[in-house]
């Protein structure tokens, strides 16, 4: 018997090297544990009894010992999971990972997708460049909202470089092919006019990042906030806002708001899935991660003059679609090119012209 620990992803795909095995004579059983991007488990058993001949005649009592240790060897497997899990330095649901502090950008990030293109701009034009720039932000000590909601590492860094890069491709913008990783206090932060923020169902402000946003957002800066889902995580990111703007509130973009007709041509709020549900989409329709929140919003704060200086992109993760372009064809060609890209580049040009 051998029994296998293997994490794999949504499509089945190993997602790290490391794997435990035991081996028992006579028979083989294999255990997987499949992670799904927003962190829930699948168990994958199988019981192979080959070719051995003590096993071809088994008996009701034999049956009833096999079925007793595949239960065995399936609790055996799921500690070896946890343990090397534990060694892996664990995984934070909601596709987080662990960036430290001093990682100054994305590209600083090691891929988790199928890889980053690279470029470089004409020396001594740096500052020219746009940057893609991502918020820090940690999830608030004293409450954790139900659900696996994500946190600001969610999509990074593939989002944020393969974004860029199709920038660069589809438009006249020189754009910085590393990004930028920082916090609403740094004081770098008034050099990127374009912020983003991932999982905003997570987001938390102390009363310094708040003010230091409130500043930035009031001086030009725009803020774009996705991949968050349902009525909870909705009312997390409004209530933080409020710590932000206590003035102002939320309205949702009409058909003819101008960041709609920027660069391409956008005539519906459509739902980008993540990849797992975008590629199983094409068989069940299903797009929507939750029960409440299978209708796209696309809700704003402006400025006294009407500027769109916060956007939210709520049940919707377009930034999957950026990270995700080269796992699929179908999911390319049906939610990167037709919903991601487009909507990705007319917000970043409608905020470096507006």
């Amino acid at each position: 018997m051998r029994i296998e620990f293997v994490a794999t992803d949504e499509r089945g795909v190993g997602t790290a090297d490391k794997r435990r095995s035991t081996q028992i004579p006579g028979l083989f059983l294999s255990a997987s544990i499949r992670v799904h991007p927003r962190f829930f488990f699948a168990a994958s058993l199988s019981a192979d009894l080959g070719k051995n001949t003590h096993l071809e005649n088994c008996t009701a009592s034999w049956d009833k010992w096999l079925v007793s240790r595949f239960l065995q060897c399936l609790a055996l497997a799921c500690s070896m999971a946890l343990s090397t899990w534990a060694q892996w330095g664990g995984f934070q649901g909601g596709g987080e990972i662990r960036v430290s502090e001093d990682t100054r950008t994305a590209r600083a990030v090691d891929t988790r997708s199928t890889g980053t293109p690279n470029w470089t701009n004409a020396a001594g034009f740096e500052k020219e460049a746009f940057t893609f720039a991502r918020l820090r932000y940690d999830k608030d000590p004293m409450h954790r909202p139900i659900g696996h909601t994500g946190g600001w590492t969610t999509d990074l860094p593939d989002s944020d470089l393969n974004l860029s890069f199709r920038l660069q491709q589809m438009t006249s913008l020189m754009v910085d092919p590393d990004g930028r990783l920082l916090r609403a206090t740094n004081v770098d932060l008034v050099h990127y006019p374009f912020l983003f923020a991932s999982a905003p169902g997570a987001l938390h402000f102390t009363e310094p990042e708040a003010t230091a946003l409130r500043k930035y957002l009031l001086n030009g800066g725009f803020l774009l906030m996705d991949d968050f889902w349902g009525e909870r995580e909705w009312m997390n990111c409004e209530a933080v806002m409020k710590q932000v703007f206590p003035e102002r509130s939320f309205f949702e973009l009409p058909p003819d708001h101008p960041l709609y007709h920027g660069v391409f041509e956008i005539k519906a709020k459509h739902q980008n899935a993540n990849v797992g549900l975008g590629i199983r989409s094409e068989y069940t329709g299903v797009t929507w991660e939750r029960q409440d929140g299978k209708e796209v919003h696309h809700r704003g704060i402006a400025d006294d003059k009407g500027r769109l200086m916060v956007l939210t992109l709520h049940n919707t993760d377009t930034a999957d679609g950026w990270e995700r372009e080269g796992e699929s064809d179908y999911y390319f060609h049906n939610f990167s090119e037709k919903i991601a890209y487009p909507l990705g580049v007319n917000i970043i040009f409608y905020a470096m012209t507006h």
